[in-house]
């Protein structure tokens, strides 16, 4: 198999998890703030410093970081729908809670990373 149908693979699982994730949040949670994408952005973000660190000390074959990483992380993280939120929430002059969004986003996303990181120094 190329790499390129293992990202496939990992993004056929990703995209539409995150896409639930979405819509699960607001029908549950009836929210302004949207718990749908930072679910998806930590969680990946928690997996992928996880896989980071499993690949760094040669735990990680390259297609099962293939897989997971660029397939189903890339999938289940979404820049591009985090910026439109941020801008919806901006524009609507929800300036405090879009100024939280930003920074939960970031810092839990970053701090995630490092968990799973540590996770995978532990484990392996």
């Amino acid at each position: 198999m190329t790499d390129w149908l293992l990202v496939i693979a990992g993004a056929l699982v990703g995209a539409p998890l995150r896409y639930c994730l979405g819509v699960d949040a607001k029908f549950r949670l009836h929210s302004v703030f949207p718990w749908g994408t930072f679910a998806a952005n930590a969680g990946a973000s928690l997996l992928l410093g996880f896989i980071a660190e499993a690949a760094a000390d040669g735990d990680l074959g390259a297609r099962l970081h293939l897989l997971l990483a660029a397939g189903f992380c890339g999938a289940l993280s979404t820049w591009s729908t985090f910026s439109y939120e941020l801008l919806t929430l901006t524009s609507a002059r929800r300036l405090t809670l879009a100024a939280g969004y930003l920074l939960l986003t970031v810092c839990a996303g970053v701090g995630l990373s490092f968990a799973g990181a540590a996770v995978a120094r532990a484990a392996f």
